[in-house]
């Protein structure tokens, strides 16, 4: 696993967006479940927290991060990530960051919009016929009346 930063400090999203990490609030929990004897001693796992619209984004990634149905998000408009996967604190910063990069980039797609088809005539009627078949399949297995 590689840390989507770069030198500069910054989260890279695309080739021209960045944020900086300075915007980005990391901050170490203690991580829940089994754990043994360090569980109550070491702050291992990572809180991640993100203002939507102090982040520098451009307007479009901001809308649609908004628009999201998504419970990482606050209706404040802030982005709340818990990683608590790994027993390091290093490894669950780099997954806590990578699974805020997946977040923002899965907004960046725009699905194509769907153009409502209909069945063809052809299709219609071979459906109809394999169901009149299938039917009278069945109807050959009924007990015979005399």
């Amino acid at each position: 696993m590689t840390l989507p930063v770069t030198e500069n400090d910054a989260l890279i999203i695309s080739r021209t967006i960045q944020i900086p990490l300075r915007l980005i609030d990391l901050s170490a929990i203690r991580a829940q479940g089994a754990g043994g004897q360090n569980v109550n001693k070491v702050s291992s796992a990572i809180h991640l927290r993100l203002d939507i619209h102090h982040s520098g984004l451009p307007e479009f990634y901001r809308e649609r991060l908004l628009q999201l149905n998504d419970q990482r998000i606050s209706k404040d408009g802030v982005i709340v990530i818990k990683a608590q996967q790994f027993r390091t604190q290093e490894k669950n910063r780099e997954d806590a960051l990578q699974r805020l990069q997946q977040l923002i980039r899965s907004v960046a797609r725009v699905d194509k919009k769907r153009i409502a088809t209909r069945p063809s005539k052809g299709s219609q009627k071979r459906r109809v016929d394999s169901k009149v078949k299938r039917g009278q399949t069945k109807s050959m297995r009924r007990k015979v009346d005399y």
